[in-house]
């Protein structure tokens, strides 16, 4: 019984969810419809929980909007969620965040998570920045030649 449960259940799950986390700061696409047109809705705010697993998956996300609070509750493999883009990383101690209900103003605010380079990026930076300078001493090599030459 709850292998059959668990086939219908990865069938209407989203092949790749997005990948985000308590205390992100969150764009969050929602497909509307209005009559009979559709139209892409934007809610961005700050991820303050997420809840349960597989297709029942569901987050809550926190904005103040004219200086009144407002959260949505989204399940995460919704069709009428479109995307889900990060804005900013978190940096949080908790995984709930409910304690932002009773804070305002620069309180409220979530330390941004600084996010050190990967090895990978860092080769490569390196790598460009010796191209750079194998460049540079091409060109005051031939800069000298024209000089001596005149």
């Amino acid at each position: 019984m709850n292998n059959i449960i668990k086939a219908i259940e990865t069938e209407y799950m989203k092949k790749e969810p997005p990948k985000f986390d308590i205390g992100d700061t969150v764009k969050v696409w929602v497909k509307v419809v209005e009559g009979n047109r559709e139209r892409l809705q934007a809610f961005e705010g700050t991820v303050i929980a997420k809840r349960n697993g597989s297709v029942r998956e569901s987050f809550t996300v926190r904005r103040v909007s004219f200086g009144v609070g407002i959260e949505r509750i989204f399940p995460l493999h919704s069709p009428r969620i479109d995307r889900v883009e990060v804005m900013r990383r978190g940096r949080v101690r908790r995984a709930k965040l409910y304690y932002l209900r009773n804070l305002s103003g620069k309180a409220a605010k979530v330390d941004e998570k600084i996010v050190v380079a990967k090895p990978s990026d860092k080769a490569e930076k390196k790598a460009a920045k010796a191209e750079k300078k194998v460049a540079k001493s091409e060109v005051k090599a031939t800069a000298a030649s024209k000089v001596t030459k005149a």
